[in-house]
């Protein structure tokens, strides 16, 4: 990642925008408002120029802060308003001052014990509580509240670092290569605590997540790290690399030089009205196109990872999650269909972005903030612990984003009944499944897999056939993988026991050929048969992102789609049958899990408390109506 950082010293408190109200509200007469212009348009450079009624908001605007810059030279001004910052009541009035007095909302769920989003300000980087003063409280057309941060503060890019999974996961793999700790914790904390990361690196401290680490609340940066990928990371990202492989694994690049209210945040709209922002927060917005750019996303969602041989020496790079390089082999990134479009889905119609200045005119496209993937049973996760993890949504955000995963998860793949007939004492029939994916199914962390659950029952309800039945906890039935760890269960063509399990997932393999879930030692695929998007040429995929195992080899598992047969016996059946087939999906494979407790510890020790009290039944992704089949 590069950085460019002079030798500087400054303080920009967030007591900024109070001491503004106070200027505005406390200290001015209150005049009457002057009739209601129309609203902004696209262009808002009239405004700026002051050759609109507008003019008169600027000269307000101007006069604050110069009045603003008066005040904060005063050392005891500043003290008086840094702890009215602090003080709730003093925030409420701020707010109705601003913004009126809000339309109540409807009774929350159950609020963990503090919701309030990070108020920290480094040299570089600002807490997402600082967006909340003018993107909460926004509605679409029809009045649906497509607010920031209330879409965002539930998400897995917020709790990024809170993810309890994560943790133990990089607790394990320290414990099994200490000699590469400050390796494995740099590499994991670029992204999932950027904001601390790049910040310990300019101020030159060490980068480090145990031990008092970045991890620790207590530790300088740990607002700024407990923040995860938040507001003023992904919107300082720079265009330069996008894309590349020099940005991939953590790779952007974020000016660390400028000081505010200079610093630039970019956004997908032209012209922005940006001086109420500048002076509020100290950050400048610009039209960045990158913000929309599928490579913006693969600067994290493209990882390599080190891997180390027997001997613990180092031998070369592990593609550990890919899903951009696997889009720009689909037909989504032929068609430059990006990451936004489906997870961050426009509204219907534009969005007043900022509930400030308050004649603003509606931006469009406007992308909401889901973030929504497939990892639902981590979002519940957060949402059952929140006290424990610190979490700054309540009950009520984390179902909403559960919800969304559920819909998102509903459009990944479909599933059909082909060819289905009963003769010579077997039941034959093809199912096929069709992914709506822009990258592979599932992508990304490889301890994600989906699969084919399958029924025949007679007559009277007994089942005389299952492959793939999920069990409590959390395992698949019939699962090599799952019975033993160091074997993994292959790729199907044809399935004719109930024992055979069709598995689309990733099992890595070390320098030595074996199976392992230590990353650190995972030096290549031993099977892939992640369903691959539409337009992806199988033969002609790069090597990291290729097809392993018998899929390489089965021509009914190509771009888009896989067409498995099974073939039932029905000895002693008799009667009309009935087939049923869902297509499953679980963020966290059971051995996955079982591999990163065995080492012990507080993180895993904590993980795994809360992954025995949870709710393991896999996601359902597609399901066919059952199908009936006279004798």
């Amino acid at each position: 990642m590069t950085h460019y950082h002079p030798n500087h010293t400054r303080q920009y408190p967030l007591a900024l925008l109070l001491i503004l109200v106070l200027a505005l509200g406390g200290c001015m007469p209150v005049q009457p408002l002057p009739p209601t212009p129309p609203p902004a348009t696209e262009d808002h450079s009239a405004h700026l120029a002051g050759a609109t009624p507008g003019a008169g908001i600027q000269g307000d605007l101007d006069s604050a802060m110069a009045t603003h810059e008066a005040q904060m030279a005063d050392p005891a001004m500043q003290a008086t308003h840094e702890a009215q910052m602090a003080d709730p009541a003093a925030m409420a009035t701020h707010e109705v001052l601003m913004h009126g007095t809000p339309t109540p909302a409807p009774e929350p769920a159950p609020a963990v014990a503090n919701t309030v989003l990070a108020n920290f300000n480094t040299e570089d980087f600002a807490g997402s509580g600082l967006c909340v003063m003018c993107h909460e409280g926004i509605t679409d057309a029809s009045g649906a509240d497509v607010s920031i941060p209330t879409h965002w503060r539930s998400t897995m890019m917020a709790n990024a670092a809170r993810d309890p999974a994560w943790q133990a996961k990089v607790a394990s793999e320290v414990a099994r290569n200490p000699e590469l700790a400050e390796v494995i914790e740099t590499k994991c904390a670029t992204c999932h605590v950027p904001m601390a990361k790049t910040q310990a690196e300019v101020n030159g401290m060490p980068v480090s997540l145990s031990g008092g680490g970045l991890l620790d609340p207590a530790h300088p940066l740990g607002a700024a790290a407990g923040d995860g990928v938040s507001c003023t990371l992904c919107h300082q990202i720079e265009a330069a690399n996008l894309g590349e492989k020099e940005s991939f694994s953590g790779g952007y690049s974020i000016d660390t030089g400028s000081e505010p209210p200079e610093r630039l945040a970019f956004g997908p709209y032209k012209a922005p009205f940006g001086r109420p922002m500048q002076m509020h927060t100290g950050y400048l917005p610009v039209f960045g196109k990158q913000v929309d750019s599928a490579g913006l996303c693969g600067s994290c969602h493209n990882l390599y990872t080190p891997y180390v041989d027997a001997n613990g020496e180092v031998q070369g790079e592990f593609p550990e999650q890919t899903p951009y390089t696997e889009w720009e082999h689909s037909s989504f990134g032929a068609g430059d269909i990006t990451c936004q479009a489906c997870h961050m889905p426009v509204t219907e119609t534009g969005v007043i972005i900022s509930t400030m200045p308050r004649r603003l005119g509606p931006r469009e496209p406007f992308y909401q903030h889901h973030f929504a993937g497939g990892n639902a049973f981590m979002v519940t996760m957060l949402g059952d612990h929140g006290n424990e993890l610190g979490v700054t949504a309540d009950a009520a955000h984390f179902e909403a984003t559960a919800q969304r995963i559920d819909e998102q998860l509903g459009r990944a793949a479909t599933l059909a009944v082909n060819d289905i007939s009963r003769d010579d004492g077997f039941l034959t029939f093809v199912l096929q499944v069709s992914t709506g994916t822009g990258h592979k199914f599932p992508t990304s962390f490889p301890a994600r897999r989906a699969w084919l659950h399958v029924t025949v029952s007679d007559e009277a309800g007994n089942v005389i056939f299952e492959s793939g039945k999920p069990l409590a906890d959390g395992s698949i039935a019939g699962n090599d993988a799952d019975a033993a760890p160091d074997t993994f269960e292959p790729h199907y063509d044809i399935v004719t026991a109930g024992d055979q399990v069709q598995i689309y997932e990733p099992i890595m393999g070390d320098t030595d050929g074996k199976v392992t879930y230590t990353l650190l030692r995972a030096s290549r695929y031993l099977k892939d048969n992640r369903l691959l998007p539409a337009g992806a040429d199988k033969a002609a995929l790069p090597p990291d992102v290729g097809v392993y195992g018998a899929a390489a080899d089965d021509l009914n598992f190509a771009g888009g789609s896989d067409a498995v047969t099974y073939r039932v016996s029905l000895e002693g059946a008799t009667g009309a049958l009935t087939v049923a087939a869902e297509l499953l999906y679980q963020p966290l494979s059971y051995r996955f899990v079982q591999d990163m407790l065995v080492d012990g510890g507080a993180a895993a020790e904590r993980f795994g408390g809360f992954y025995e009290a949870a709710d393991k039944a896999p996601a359902r992704v597609a399901t066919i109506e059952p199908m009936v089949v006279e004798e």
